[in-house]
């Protein structure tokens, strides 16, 4: 029997990269899921293709996330599962950061995170289950990641603190935090093709299992911490990131 199964997921940013994965996964155990993001054409068409139901939504806006919010109560009712995965990265040394970079980055990866959950709470089902993106850059001082750290970093904080207030309620609030996965997030940070695959190859060196993760490598942890397999875990951050955090001067 499927683990998901009469359960609502909600997906931020599943049209692609983890996000899909993780929508494809969630319904193949049962769920019915719901993926949100803010190109209409990607969402149309990922939606088509995963044979899930596709919203609109930018959660830079809060207006946006309220709307999405009651789209879902409206056709859903209650929801059983929050992946609150939409992110996006911008590399830049410091020194070089721009107000806008700051303000985009930290208004999607940490504000529009932290207003889904707010927002969402209220047709949250008692025992539900709350999955944050994080990432290894957190914690990894990488360079040129300063701003991306830092709105993961204070996501992975939100998480510990959500998961004392809502365990009353019995939902659950972990986070997943990914190291290097092929997705498309690398293609959007602006370096030319030449760039991204000497960076690629240099960052693979070091992963002591020398690979990238795939997205469904991590879509089968989301799935895990969304079942009841998972109903004594709370507050708790998952390194997937091939061992790279653990010996980051591994060459």
């Amino acid at each position: 029997m499927s683990k998901l199964n009469g359960k609502i997921a909600v997906v931020t940013g599943g049209n692609s990269g983890i996000g899909y994965a993780s929508a494809k996964e969630l319904k193949s155990e049962g769920a019915t899921v719901v993926i949100t993001g803010r190109n209409s054409e990607k969402v149309e068409k990922a939606a088509q293709e995963l044979g899930v139901k596709g919203i609109v939504a930018d959660v830079e806006s809060i207006l946006a996330i309220e709307d999405l919010v009651e789209q879902v109560k409206k056709e859903f009712g209650k929801v059983d599962v929050l992946f609150v995965n939409a992110g996006i990265f911008q590399a830049a040394p410091i020194g070089q950061i721009t107000e806008e970079m700051f303000d985009h980055q930290m208004g999607i990866n940490f504000k529009g995170a932290f207003f889904t959950t707010e927002k969402f709470l209220p047709i949250l089902n008692d025992g539900a289950s709350i999955i944050n993106l994080g990432s290894i850059n957190a914690y990894t001082g990488m360079p040129n990641t300063a701003v991306y750290a830092a709105s993961k970093a204070a996501l992975n904080s939100y998480t510990r603190t959500a998961a004392t207030e809502l365990a009353p309620r019995k939902i659950r609030v972990n986070s997943v935090n990914p190291g290097p996965v092929s997705t498309p997030i690398y293609s959007k940070t602006g370096m030319e093709e030449e760039q991204l695959n000497g960076f690629a190859e240099a960052l693979q060196n070091r992963i002591p299992l020398k690979r990238f993760g795939q997205p469904e490598d991590i879509a089968k942890l989301v799935s895990f911490l969304a079942s009841d397999d998972a109903s004594f875990i709370t507050g708790s951050e998952y390194n997937i990131d091939g061992g790279i955090i653990i010996n980051p001067l591994l060459s």
